[in-house]
């Protein structure tokens, strides 16, 4: 789209009163959103030309893309949505949005350890499997998911991330390296414009975008009252498959995911499961939309389990491994030294711990414990 067109579609969306909905009937009303602010102008203050100029020249600065839904990059089922966002902001690989087995992850920002656990492992194997993740950035079950499928591929795996804010303001703030990897070796979307904050109206319209971009929704953890359960609802009234990983009903927090397998949503325990749903055993493999295609490599069936599923080969409990680290932190290399195991068999399973977001690591190689490590050995 040319640089005035794009400005003028800023404009419009950007001036007070005017959602996506009536977006899409003014310029169906009056042939072009420029027409349509020249009608605007006379009766109402619209968003100003220099505004939009400066919006644009920020993108340019900060390497954030902005397509409209009459760009071809523009995902074919969000389209589709009566309210789809008139304007994307995309930061990382744009080229992800043309991927289309895609499924959704989301759940509680309070998760257990375990809850975060199943999500990073059903990521990470779902990556693997050539299906890109999509979730929300928030904490939790959606950090959990983005990690385990960065953590596919060798560690080069694709994620795309949605987010409620402009798509240069990380939030939650504690996810700022998440938000980095994922700009880097994913893609950050978001329909809201440059320096958006977090507001409270933000975050069930990221969901709708969430639930479009993907093929089926994943509940991990979930209250009643979860924004995850409208995420799951908006998936069912776009014609989506929605899936739920059950959990105890003592727990409070499983509660919304257990309600959606009573009516009708999919029991989920593993990746196979919501492959197996959505008939993606054979699909075109996802290494062909990765910045770094040509230094990955696909897994081969003996492998397919990947990294964490050979954690089930654990070599001691994670409680002494996070003893050994300590508080004080490790290098790797020490670690392997001090527990006498096989050093693949040690990395698997520091892996894990870094899924669950116990164990961090700091200047490539150098272990430290975060604060649920450290809640661990006490």
């Amino acid at each position: 789209m040319q640089a005035e067109n794009l400005i003028d579609f800023i404009r419009l969306m950007n001036t007070e009163g005017i959602g996506p909905v009536s977006f899409y009937k003014l310029v169906k009303q009056y042939g072009s959103a420029t027409e349509a602010l020249a009608s605007l102008e006379k009766s109402k203050k619209v968003f100003s030309l220099q505004c939009a100029e400066a919006e644009l020249t920020k993108a340019q600065k900060q390497n954030v893309r902005i397509i409209t839904f009459e760009d071809a990059l523009y995902p074919e089922n969000l389209k589709r949505l009566n309210d789809a966002p008139p304007i994307l902001y995309l930061k990382g690989n744009a080229a992800l949005l043309k991927h289309t087995a895609n499924v959704a992850i989301v759940g509680a920002r309070n998760a257990s350890v375990n809850g975060r656990k199943i999500a990073a492992r059903i990521a990470y194997d779902l990556t693997n499997s050539d299906v890109l993740v999509v979730s929300g950035l928030a904490s939790g079950i959606d950090a959990a998911a983005h990690k385990g499928a960065l953590f596919a591929k060798d560690q080069k795996g694709p994620t795309i991330a949605v987010l409620g804010t402009g798509v240069d303001v990380c939030y939650p703030a504690e996810n700022e390296q998440l938000y980095n990897q994922i700009a880097e070796q994913g893609l950050i979307v978001s329909e809201f414009c440059l320096e958006a904050s977090a507001q409270t109206s933000n975050f069930p319209r990221r969901n709708r975008i969430v639930s479009a971009l993907s093929l089926g929704t994943l509940v991990v953890e979930a209250s009643i009252n979860s924004g995850s359960l409208i995420t799951a609802r908006l998936a069912l009234e776009q014609g989506r498959d929605v899936f739920a990983v059950p959990g105890s009903p003592i727990e409070g927090k499983n509660a919304g995911a257990n309600k959606l397998i009573k009516e009708g949503a999919y029991l989920t325990e593993c990746a196979e499961d919501v492959l197996g749903i959505l008939n993606l055993s054979d699909i075109q493999a996802l290494k062909t939309y990765q910045k770094q295609s040509e230094e990955t490599k696909p897994l081969d069936k003996n492998k397919k389990e990947g990294i964490i599923h050979q954690t089930k080969k654990v070599v001691r409990s994670e409680a002494e491994i996070l003893q050994a680290i300590g508080k004080s932190g490790l290098e790797q290399d020490e670690l392997i030294r001090f527990l006498k195991e096989d050093a693949q068999s040690v990395m698997a399973e520091i892996t894990e711990l870094e899924l669950m977001g116990l164990v961090v690591r700091t200047n490539g190689s150098f272990l430290r414990l975060t604060k649920e490590g450290l809640r661990q050995i006490r």
